[in-house]
């Protein structure tokens, strides 16, 4: 009797594991794949992408000032992510909020299997819950990925103090703000930490990134605005190239495909669900924002509308897998609508804010739209989509009834948690670096702007704070009067 062949794979060799000593068999290449495509659309994001959105939305006078900030972070981050940070965000525990440092850069650590070795979950009777994390691609795939993350949280803080901040200061900030506060925030909600486990939703940092980054925006400014008294000519924004700053803009947005879409670390139905709703709610939040400024100050603001932008992308992304359309639609409308409201009228009203020089508002567009996007995502998180992410079993949103109730309260309690760390641990920083290096520019290098600070101009133009100098602007210098802008969304 004839013996038949085994039926052919139908996947081609190429995409099969173990056909050569670089392809075990745990790699999936489409999972690794979309995962390095991912973090370079996060990466994208800060370089170029911030790099011109700060560069061009300042005053020309700080341009060149605004850009290497965020330019300077990312290279600053991706040396102390590899050194000692990723495992204190990712490694072994330390404390329950905290992972113990160590380098990822051996060898033997890089090419094995990714994994998150602390985020295996359990029944209170010792059952295992959920396995531990193990994404099929190596480790040097996932600290990557997570790198490119700490690095634009960084650059997000940056936006509170461009202009303002002695470049120093700011250099020696970068790494101790990283070590001390992002990696806390990172392991306590997705390297296995306490809030993990007690069931926090993050999906893609609206709490690690988002509002850790304007809540210590804020705090920054607070530390670096007690310096000197702020005149109202240094809160003025007057936008020096609006259309390299849309450029920037589109940047961000496009490349929130790979900040949503790669954290379920694969390429599967998840991501597709995060980087659709992703999109519904920026471009919701971004119509309603213009909207009411059309409504309230007659004119459609470009950088309002940026702002609105944002504002969406952040709410939407600590529920962004988790929720329906429906749902980003929602969160889309009160996205451009809360912050708006905080920025436009509490700011003006508040006291304390109206004290705080923080440069782009990111406290509004960051702090405020992520507190709002974790909350909203307790109500709106739908269980199926829960099960195929998260680790705490019978997870769902507040509408859903069930355990939804608390599931809202603990989101309120981790944003809580975020908040309070970052105050003390920023100030901190700020108070340790101030006295050593003055953390506020001289008030010559706040006059001049970047010709001071770096000896270099952004345009080969003279004007707007700049020492006048016959042999490098000519012989006549520009003294026409320019309008500053007074767009609806102008509040710093």
């Amino acid at each position: 009797m004839a013996i038949s062949a085994p039926p052919p794979n139908p996947v081609p060799v190429a995409y099969q594991g173990g056909t050569s000593a670089a392809v075990p068999d745990w790699l999936n290449k489409g999972d690794n794949a979309w995962q390095m495509i991912s973090a370079t659309l996060v990466g994208l994001q800060s370089v170029p992408g911030l790099v011109i959105l700060y560069g061009s939305i300042v005053k020309k006078k700080w341009a060149v000032n605004s850009a290497f900030m965020a330019l300077y972070a990312f290279a600053a981050v991706v040396i102390c992510w590899v050194v000692w940070a990723y495992k204190m965000s990712f490694g072994d525990k330390l404390l329950p909020f905290w992972g113990k440092a160590g380098p990822a850069l051996g060898q033997k650590f890089l090419i094995k299997q990714a994994e998150l070795p602390e985020t295996t979950q359990y029944y209170d009777n010792g059952g295992v819950e959920t396995t531990m994390a193990t994404p099929y691609y190596p480790m040097a795939s996932m600290v990557w990925f997570q790198c490119v993350f700490a690095a634009i949280t960084v650059i997000l803080l940056a936006g509170s103090v461009l202009g303002r901040m002695n470049i120093k200061a700011w250099m020696a900030f970068v790494p101790l703000w990283l070590t001390f506060s992002y990696t806390v925030g990172a392991f306590s909600l997705w390297g296995g930490g306490f809030l993990f486990h007690w069931g926090v939703i993050d999906y893609s940092g609206g709490y690690v990134i988002h509002l850790s980054s304007g809540i210590a925006g804020l705090t920054t400014a607070f530390w670096v605005s007690t310096q000197t008294k702020i005149n109202k000519g240094q809160r003025e924004i007057s936008t020096n190239n609006v259309l390299l700053m849309l450029a920037g803009a589109g940047l961000l947005w496009m490349g929130w495909a790979g900040f949503n879409g790669g954290d379920p670390y694969s390429a599967n139905i998840d991501s597709s669900m995060a980087v659709l709703n992703t999109n519904i709610c920026a471009a919701t939040s971004l119509l309603v924002w213009t909207w009411l400024d059309v409504i309230f100050f007659k004119k459609p603001s470009v950088i309002g509308a940026v702002q609105g932008m944002i504002t969406g992308l952040v709410c939407i992304t600590p529920g962004a897998g988790l929720v329906q359309g429906w749902a980003a639609i929602v969160m889309g409308i009160l996205s451009g609508s809360v912050p708006w409201f905080t920025m436009m009228i509490v700011h003006k009203r508040w006291t304390l804010l109206q004290k705080i020089d923080d440069t782009l508002g990111v406290f509004h567009t960051h702090a405020v739209a992520g507190l709002l996007g974790g909350a909203l995502t307790g109500l709106f998180a739908e269980p199926t989509l829960c099960s195929l992410f998260l680790p705490v079993a019978n997870s769902r949103g507040g509408v859903y009834g069930g355990s939804g109730g608390v599931q809202f309260l603990k989101q309120l309690a981790g944003g809580a948690f975020i908040i309070g760390w970052n105050l003390v641990i920023t100030s901190i920083i700020c108070v340790v670096i101030n006295l050593v290096i003055p953390l506020r520019m001289s008030e010559e290098q706040l006059l001049i702007g970047d010709d001071a600070v770096h000896g270099e101009e952004a345009y080969a133009l003279w004007g707007d704070g700049e020492t006048y100098d016959s042999t490098k602007h000519g012989m006549y210098s520009d003294d026409t009067i320019h309008k500053t802008s007074t767009g609806a969304t102008q509040v710093v």
